[in-house]
């Protein structure tokens, strides 16, 4: 029987600021950014502290694990970042050095851009040499996944509503991308990104049907040259507090735990932005340490492992 595992992937984040300049590198691909762009986004760090983002996305493996062996399946999950440590080419390397033939692979990042989804992908196969992959390629709308959302927003609008002496309106995001990684040239497929997070936006405010009014934007559009995908949340926002509300709960679901786009672009930012315009801005807890999120991740890669199984066998 070969050894199984799973892998998952995530975007990355420095230490330290100082490390900054040599982590946006690996962002662009080598491509280098204007200084202006790089001190703003030093800037953004000193004001969080630092991303969590390794530290989650390792206890999130570590959740994912547990689920796998409650039910009785012995399988080691490894975690890789694509743009810091630890590196997707270093742990691949690890896994087949541990005797690992087969691979179940996700990356955390529900929604499928072919871009962005594409480059982890072929990460992966780069280093993968006879290690066996299956790479699942979205799951936007997995039951589990939209329940763990749901999870984290009943309460915090159950509160905010209370506070606020009425229902709120609730604005779902997603991180925007530029629009030239989204578009279509003659006989491709349409990308399936945007689509896919407005479709887990719709599927979360389903299982809080107490929820009337709710909205959708892309957040956290990037300085390089170019349109990206909107409307944003600034546009958003201020057609919200032009319908007359007061208070907003903003939630993001392209992302599954704390990170500078949630510290910073929601927490700092898009809080001072709401308040300019006489709106409270407050959002859930990230879904972070979620176990229905590790119940979703495990139920994908058991899909994934057994697709690696009846491909062997047939």
């Amino acid at each position: 029987m070969p050894k199984q595992a799973v892998l998952l992937l995530a975007h990355g984040t420095p230490e330290t600021i100082e490390q900054i300049p040599e982590y946006l590198r690996n962002v662009t691909g080598g491509r280098p950014l204007p200084l202006e762009v790089v001190e703003e986004i030093q800037r953004r760090y000193a004001l969080i502290g630092r991303s969590p983002l390794t530290e989650i996305t390792q206890e999130q493996g570590r959740l994912v694990e547990a689920e796998l062996a409650a039910s009785g399946e012995s399988v080691p999950v490894y975690v890789a970042m694509r743009n810091w440590c630890p590196y997707i080419a270093d742990i691949v390397n690890r896994m087949r050095a541990d005797g690992v033939e087969e691979a179940a692979v996700l990356c955390l990042a529900p929604q499928n851009s072919r871009t962005s989804i594409g480059l982890y992908r072929r990460a992966v196969e780069a280093e993968a040499a006879d290690l066996r992959i299956d790479f699942t390629e979205n799951w936007a709308d997995h039951p589990l996944l939209i329940e763990a959302f749901a999870e984290r927003l009943r309460p915090a609008w159950t509160k905010l509503t209370v506070e606020a002496g009425a229902p709120v309106p609730v604005l779902f995001t997603a991180h925007s991308v530029p629009l030239r990684t989204v578009q279509t040239t003659e006989g491709q497929a349409a990308d399936p990104y945007a689509k896919q997070a407005k479709r887990t936006s719709s599927l979360v405010a389903e299982r809080v049907p107490e929820i009337s009014k709710w909205f959708f934007a892309f957040q956290s559009q990037g300085a390089s040259g170019g349109p990206w995908l909107g409307p944003t949340v600034e546009e958003k926002l201020q057609s919200i507090a032009a319908s007359g509300a007061k208070t907003v709960l903003l939630q993001p679901i392209g992302f599954l735990c704390d990170h500078v786009e949630i510290l910073y672009d929601v927490d700092i930012f898009f809080r001072e932005f709401a308040s300019k315009i006489n709106l409270h801005l407050e959002r859930p807890e990230s879904l972070n340490a979620s176990v229905t999120l590790a119940r979703a991740i495990a139920d994908l890669a058991r899909q994934g492992l057994s697709r690696l199984k009846m491909a062997r066998e047939e």
